[in-house]
């Protein structure tokens, strides 16, 4: 399935066969082909309350999701619908409809606790829709939402989490909205008409007594506000009559009861205009390939009896991106090098050009692709591969050029040589013809293209190679003198001699080159860190300050109905909370400082 492809129905993507909960894997490779972000909106609530009508709404569709119309929950784990997002350009719509909860075939509401919890870690907007007032009753089915704690955790560390360890939680809980349906009151408090936002408020006040009873009053609301600082409330009349409801996916608009259909297009308005794209704490984006790869961690720590933990499923995912990100940047480099260079290259700097725009590009897409490769070993291993690579190209460049070059030479001086062989100058002036036809062919060599970089290193091995055979025909020519002989032999050494140190002259360019193209390399790949790290860091800041934020409006909250107790405790988390983001900025500062010195051990070349 193409990133941009919808799916033409819903199908299962957890199972729930018998109380255990699995994976549909034909589901998992329909998100896994999904490259783009995903904005993910699941909605759970009690069975039969038309959870399915408002996401086959969300979808665009009068049917897809099962309704049901018995007492029995008829959405059986949790269903998946992909379809392209109808407002954000470039992003697919992932709808979770999850199977009701409070069925009373089930005997126990443990599976209920962990299709909720699932729920909350995978989406983006959190839907819980239920029927009726909100009242002590609906606080009570509620329930799921106090066990959360007890179902997740954030960190591997068995001492954290809890209710007063919220912070962690909210960073990457996903926004609240309540749906209310079949209300047939007034919304009022005190005599006063309240909007349905109005009325959520006031149903989560907290009771500012410390009895038992008061603490369970307390506690669902206590966890709703603190979890889910950012809440939504929609309030829905019936939409006909209960003879037509088990027609509802059949019917019509105008067969249905008009306040109802605008509060539908309102709601689906909100969910579509508002819903985030999923994201895990640190900014990092979901796509759906990401959100594949949670949906089995979590349901693999599940079936295992451990609790779905966040930082554990962020690592493992790391881990899996972070080698694909590797190999991406390699395979980039790879192909962009076969494309752009014809090997023998003329000139080293051709080669090293190719080279400085092929490893930055390749490090840009790991950087783009990677992250939480907080002990660098993602990127040292890049560094060391793309080194590799480098090193055999070179070497590859070197060997070509000069099999390129001994084969010229073979097929340019094999005339000459047979001449020799044939005793063609072993005559009176037979030296300055042999000397004059050396030349000759000499320039033909130089003449001809593409030798590479090794074309005059192997041409003087070629000639040194043959002086032996040159100070013989010297030698034979009796047109000569034996003091002409004498000054022929030396400049023939001359000759050997300044070609010598011209090659040294050009291997020692060759060398300055290569140290100033590490040192460029070395300072783009500072650049490339740097900027990535800000990045993260930025975003780690704006993420801790926005709960912060939400936090804060919450203490004032408590402080505005009285919860003077209430609200000492939220200043303490707080304050364990900024404690915790000065420690986290003042861990990241250490962390570029050691990605950098990493980044020097492993681009500084030794120049020995």
């Amino acid at each position: 399935m193409a990133s941009e492809t919808c799916m033409p129905d819903p199908m299962c993507l957890i199972e729930n066969v018998k109380g255990q909960l699995r994976p549909n894997q034909k589901a998992l490779e329909t998100l896994s082909a999904i490259t783009q972000p995903v904005v993910v909106v699941a909605i759970v609530g009690l069975y039969r309350t038309g959870k399915s009508y408002l996401m086959n709404k969300l979808a665009g569709k009068n049917t897809g999701f099962s309704l049901g119309s018995t007492v029995q929950s008829h959405t059986k784990g949790i269903w998946m619908w992909c379809v392209p997002h109808p407002q954000k350009a470039g992003h697919t719509l992932v709808l979770l409809d999850t199977e009701g909860l409070g069925d009373v075939e089930k005997g126990d509401n443990q599976n209920d606790c962990w299709i909720f919890a699932l729920a909350v870690l995978l989406s983006s907007t959190f839907v819980y829709n239920s029927m009726g007032a909100i009242n002590q009753q609906a606080m009570d089915q509620l329930q799921y939402v106090t066990e959360l704690t007890d179902r997740i955790r954030t960190t591997s560390s068995p001492h954290s989490n809890g209710v007063e360890d919220s912070a962690e939680f909210v960073s990457f809980f996903p926004d609240f909205v309540w749906t209310l349906r079949d209300v047939t009151v007034r919304l009022e408090a005190d005599g006063q008409s309240l909007t349905a936002d109005e009325y959520l408020e006031n149903s989560l006040k907290l009771k500012q007594g410390t009895s038992k009873e008061d603490r369970n009053y307390n506690l669902p609301r206590l966890c709703i506000r603190k979890f889910f600082p950012k809440k939504k409330c929609f309030v829905f009349c019936p939409p006909t009559g209960w003879k037509k409801l088990s027609e509802l996916e059949n019917l019509q608009d105008d067969e249905l009861d008009s306040d109802f259909v605008q509060q539908a297009a309102e709601f689906c308005s909100f969910i579509l205009s508002s819903s985030k794209a999923k994201a895990l704490p640190g900014g990092i984006g979901v796509t759906g390939t990401r959100l594949e790869k949670l949906v089995l961690t979590y349901i693999n720590a599940i079936s295992s009896g451990d609790l779905p933990c966040m930082e554990n499923a962020i690592l493992a995912l790391a881990k899996i991106e972070n080698s694909a990100a590797v190999q991406k940047a390699i395979t980039h480099y790879d192909q962009q090098m076969s494309q752009r260079v014809l090997l023998p290259t003329e000139t080293l700097q051709e080669l090293l050009d190719h080279h400085r725009t092929c490893e930055r590009e390749a490090i840009e897409i790991f950087l783009r692709t990677s992250f939480k490769d907080e002990d660098h070993s993602f990127k040292k291993e890049l560094l060391a591969q793309l080194e590799k690579k480098w090193k055999g190209i070179c070497n590859e460049n070197v060997k070509l050029s000069s099999d390129r070059c001994s084969q010229l030479l073979r097929n340019i001086f094999s005339p000459l040589e047979e001449a020799v062989t044939k005793d063609a100058y072993s005559q009176p002036g037979g030296y300055f013809l042999f000397v004059e036809k050396r030349e000759e062919l000499k320039e033909k060599y130089l003449r001809e293209p593409r030798k590479g970089i090794q074309a005059e290193e192997i041409l003087q091995a070629y000639l040194k190679s043959n002086m032996v055979m040159a100070e013989t025909i010297l030698q034979r020519d009796q047109a000569l003198t034996v003091k002409q002989k004498e000054i022929e032999a030396e400049q023939a050494k001359a000759k050997s001699a300044q070609a010598a140190v011209k090659i040294l002259k050009d291997m020692e360019e060759k060398h300055v080159q290569m140290m100033k193209e590490k040192e460029r390399c070395y300072q783009e790949r500072v650049r490339q860190l740097t900027e990535k790290m800000e990045q993260e860091r930025t975003q780690i800041v704006e993420e801790q300050g926005r709960i912060l934020a939400l936090k804060l409006q919450e203490q004032e909250q408590l402080l505005k109905e009285g919860l003077k107790e209430e609200s000492v405790r939220l200043q303490n988390e707080i304050q364990v909370m900024e404690k915790k983001n000065r420690e986290k900025v003042h861990e990241e500062a250490e962390y570029a400082q050691s990605a950098m010195k990493m980044l020097g051990i492993c681009t500084r070349w030794n120049s020995t």
